[in-house]
């Protein structure tokens, strides 16, 4: 043995050092790679999951905008036909008004013209007692000038009160 170097206890060195490595390959190696992979499925997993639900909360935001958009149009038809409702409801009523104000002016007018008709009786009635009332002082007295003067002045005084 040159060197003193026993070649057998080197050759028994490797070998251990082939035994141990082949036991923990077997024993700690291939465990710790099934392992990983198994986890690494998991989160893979764990991520499309995540994706679809991703995907699927962007269909249902989609789906929710579509409905927010019909509702906006909706309500902008319900406001337009309100708005047309509200106006034709406005002009209905504005020509009952003035059917209503053409009635009330049609009958203050034959009230006006019944009035006029009454007064102008009242005035003749008047005439008529003031002609017949100067008729019998006329009579009664001498002087119908002085009487129809005395007349008057009653009458004067009569409409200053």
């Amino acid at each position: 043995m040159p060197l003193n170097i026993d070649w057998q206890q080197i050759l028994l060195h490797w070998m251990n050092l082939a035994i141990l490595t082949g036991g923990l390959y077997f024993l700690l190696y291939k465990p710790v790679k099934q392992f990983m992979a198994k986890r690494e499925e998991y989160y893979r997993s764990l991520d499309q999951q995540a994706q679809e639900k991703l995907d699927q909360a962007q269909r249902l935001r989609d789906q929710a905008q579509e409905k927010l958009d019909g509702a906006d149009e909706e309500i902008r038809q319900a406001r337009a036909k309100a708005q047309q409702s509200v106006q034709q409801s406005a002009e209905e009523q504005l020509a009952r008004v003035q059917v209503q104000a053409q009635q009330i002016l049609t009958h203050a007018r034959a009230e006006a013209e019944h009035d006029r008709e009454e007064i102008l009786r009242s005035s003749q009635r008047e005439l008529r007692r003031l002609a017949a009332e100067a008729t019998k002082r006329l009579a009664l007295h001498k002087d119908p000038f002085d009487q129809f003067l005395d007349l008057a002045e009653e009458e004067a005084s009569h409409e200053e009160r």
